[in-house]
């Protein structure tokens, strides 16, 4: 389980994919969020720009990511 340390009040989705290394760029991002393959806390998202805070959990392509403050 990979883990991203908040340096503001949150993260948007898309962007801890991306610095999770889950996706290559801010389009894969999108494109994989878009067609359903994300979800967030147990529930798919589709939402790119959905803010993630302290304790969520992130899940794609069987990886997750943990945000933390």
């Amino acid at each position: 389980m990979e883990t991203i340390k908040l340096r503001e009040e949150y993260i948007k989705l898309g962007q801890a994919l991306k610095a999770g290394g889950l996706v290559g760029s801010g389009v894969d991002a999108k494109f994989v969020i878009q067609d359903g393959l994300v979800k967030v806390n147990g529930i798919v998202e589709t939402q790119r720009g959905k803010k993630l805070y302290d304790g969520d959990v992130v899940e794609y392509n069987d990886e997750t990511i943990r945000i933390e403050k």
